[in-house]
């Protein structure tokens, strides 16, 4: 690392080759400015690179290419080369941790109820999903912790934002670039999956191959590990056991061993995933796969679900709106890609009485996500086009959602975008368009809490004050 860099007092010298390269880019008309890291900052990498490096267990390093790049891009001074070398890393490792976990469950938690789900089978199609689905997915399956998530996140914003992939006048500083290298290598290339994720995908693999009928012991013990599970995990359990029960070609003992079990699942979970689960059973009607309604209409049978089947085809168009502007938001050039899709969103919910009680949730996240942006100062981080359509469905929310508006600011996602002044700023003019039709005086006094405390206190909405306010209208856990 040190030839990179010679030391020379309080200064540094740049590598003479580093150097004609840059005057090469400079005669021959090229940009030649913020392409290679000041030497300082490169002083700093190779004073403290190469300590982290030996630190790490030589089984760790024997065949890390992805080492290897990492230390070309940061000794020369290319660091969005070595900060993409190192994500494209975590990327394939979570892929591995997806494909052991299981990948029709993996599937299931990233695109079911979408109608591309058919598509999506083999360890080829995870290339397919967008690096923020993949990483969603695996925090929703606790194949990583709320916190590496979090951490992730940022750096995957930062790769997308500031990285080689686009164009930017920001530089990253040495010691971003050795936090992030640290948070990839031991909190996932070398990270293991929850307990309770080693358990769902140890449940599913011995599901399938299990054909011989369950006795009674076998099946209350089975049932207690479904009350143990958290929520959530079950929710992506039961769409996988729905999925495997609703298969042409599923053994006949297997989906004797699912009637048996379902109920006790579907009891442990949350609205949510149930409604959801409806939603598919409709996809299967309106896209003709008669084999797989007829196994659906029998599976909401057993479990006393038909409640939450599915009322009309608009209800199907609504969640994949849903989702649609969900994925514009978190793809390449949102701004121009959101507006379309937050129209004909409207379109469907021009109304409260629209607004469907099993969406809502999702649909007032979604817009919420998409309001208050990305934290970019271009146009605030909003979608111009967007913009006046989400202030038009959270003004919507009245009395009847205002609940599930507030209660969208405790969730991850959100709360990690409310760490940037600009998103806060968004938040609260966000908030402003919800309480625009609300009546009821306790939901505008908490509103307005949230209002007049958003941008100084990011984490307003998860204080001990805040849930006292809303205790009556949202269920805290």
């Amino acid at each position: 690392m040190n030839n990179f860099i010679t030391p020379i007092g309080s200064a540094s010298l740049v590598d003479p080759q580093a150097q004609r390269l840059v005057d090469f880019l400079r005669d021959v008309g090229l940009p030649y400015e913020n392409i290679m890291a000041d030497p300082s900052e490169r002083s700093i990498i190779a004073s403290n690179l190469p300590g982290y490096l030996q630190s790490l267990p030589a089984e760790v390093k024997r065949d890390a290419r992805y080492l290897s790049k990492f230390v070309i891009g940061a000794g020369s001074g290319l660091f969005d080369y070595a900060l993409n070398a190192i994500w494209n890393e975590v990327v394939v490792d979570l892929r591995k941790k997806a494909s052991l976990y299981g990948l029709d469950i993996f599937f299931d938690a990233a695109v079911g109820g979408s109608k591309t789900r058919e598509f999506y089978r083999t360890e080829d199609d995870l290339a397919a999903l967008k690096d923020a689905v993949l990483l969603d997915t695996c925090r929703k399956l606790e194949l990583i912790s709320d916190t590496t998530y979090k951490k992730l996140k940022h750096i995957l914003d930062m790769r997308n934002d500031i990285g080689i992939s686009h164009p930017n006048s920001y530089n990253i500083n040495a010691f971003e670039l050795l936090g992030w290298l640290q948070t990839c290598v031991q909190d996932v290339l070398h990270d293991r999956p929850t307990e309770a994720a080693l358990q769902v995908q140890a449940f599913i693999t011995n599901l399938k191959g299990h054909s011989a009928p369950l006795d009674q012991a076998a099946r209350q013990n089975i049932e207690r590990r479904f009350t143990e599970l958290p929520s959530h995990l079950c929710g992506n359990l039961l769409r996988t056991v729905f999925g495997i029960y609703v298969a042409p070609d599923t053994d006949q003992g297997v989906r004797k061993n699912i009637a048996v079990l379902a109920p006790a699942l579907w009891n442990t979970c949350p609205d949510e995933p149930r409604y959801r689960l409806g939603i598919v059973l409709e996809g299967y009607n309106t896209n003709l796969y008669r084999d797989k309604y007829t196994l659906g209409e029998q599976f909401f049978g057993l479990v006393g679900g038909n409640a939450y089947r599915s009322a009309s085809e608009r209800l199907v168009i609504v969640d994949t709106l849903i989702a649609e502007l969900s994925d514009k938001h978190n793809g390449w050039d949102n701004f121009h890609h959101e507006a379309p899709v937050a129209a004909n969103l409207w379109s469907y919910v021009p109304d409260q009485s629209s607004i469907f009680d099993n969406l809502a949730e999702r649909l007032f996240k979604t817009v919420l996500l998409c309001r208050i942006g990305r934290g970019v100062s271009y146009n605030n981080g909003v979608s111009p086009g967007g913009r006046p359509y989400y202030d038009k469905i959270l003004s919507l929310g009245g009395d009847k959602f205002a609940p599930h508006i507030m209660a969208a600011f405790g969730h991850y996602e959100i709360a990690g975008q409310l760490g940037r002044v600009v998103c806060r700023t968004q938040a609260k003019q966000a908030l402003e368009a919800a309480r625009t039709n609300v009546i009821n005086q306790r939901l505008i006094e908490c509103l307005s809490y949230l209002i007049n405390n958003i941008e100084a206190n990011p984490s307003c909405a998860t204080s001990t004050e805040f849930k006292r306010l809303s205790a009556d209208y949202i269920r805290w856990n």
